[in-house]
């Protein structure tokens, strides 16, 4: 374990350093862009609108309302979960706590030290991103002129300058599904880290894509967003790994 460890530190460093440069570089070079522009006029009609009304029951249940409430519930779930394991641990002789293993089974192959791993990582993943789009103040396109709004078309540094009261880059509603990017970094999914980072890219457009066809985001908030999960939740395992490497020396040091 230490060496699949040691293989997940080094991994982790080299992917915190990718996912955070890429979102600098996609900010740089798409955030404001023609390419932007030229992606939503694609899903925006001058008479008809967008290609989604946010009225529209369906799509909203489908990709905005359920798979809200269902990543909620599952981090409900699995904090639960790492609840009754830890109380176990300290009390092995419960046979209560043993019992309500039962409900946990699908965490059985994770340790403890993993499901504290996921349970951070998915929660920072979207608070940090949301609160970063409390700082940036960029406009939604359904409120931007080009697209029939209000509000001129603007670089973050000049809506930032303006203090719009708008909240669109990155996007956040996707970040929640980018989030699951953390299961690409635990040990005991190791050898199938690729096959969950393609999943959670798939589930997650789609979440991002919803928001892109009813004009609440530009393909480069999504793809920041995006980058930047990857590179928080590589972060966060990077730290997790130091730390075990960190207790595992000591302790040896230690006997």
């Amino acid at each position: 374990m230490s060496i699949q460890i040691a293989k997940l530190k080094n991994f982790a460093s080299r992917q915190t350093v990718l996912g955070l440069v890429l979102a600098i570089i996609f900010t740089l070079t798409l955030e404001h862009s023609a390419i932007d522009v030229a992606i939503s006029q694609y899903f925006y009609s001058p008479t008809d609108g967008w290609l989604l009304a946010k009225e529209s029951l369906l799509p909203n249940l489908i990709f905005y309302t359920l798979p809200k409430r269902l990543l909620i519930a599952f981090e409900v779930y699995m904090a639960i979960a790492w609840l009754q394991r830890y109380l176990l641990q300290r009390r092995p002789s419960s046979h209560w706590l043993a019992k309500q293993q039962a409900w946990f089974k699908p965490f059985s192959p994770l340790s403890l030290a993993e499901m504290g791993y996921l349970l951070v990582a998915m929660v920072l993943v979207p608070l940090i991103i949301a609160s970063l789009k409390g700082v940036t103040h960029v406009v939604c396109p359904n409120h931007l002129q080009i697209f029939g709004g209000e509000y001129p078309y603007l670089t973050i540094l000049e809506n930032i300058q303006a203090g719009t009261r708008s909240k669109c880059f990155p996007a956040a509603h996707a970040s929640a599904g980018f989030a699951l990017y953390a299961w690409a970094f635990i040990p005991s999914l190791w050898h199938k880290r690729w096959q969950i980072a393609a999943m959670v890219t798939v589930i997650a457009w789609l979440m991002g894509g919803y928001k892109m066809l009813i004009g609440d985001h530009f393909f480069s908030h999504t793809l920041v967003s995006m980058s930047l999960a990857w590179g928080i939740c590589a972060a966060v395992a990077w730290a997790w790994c130091r730390c075990r490497l960190y207790a595992k020396n000591t302790s040896a040091k230690n006997s």
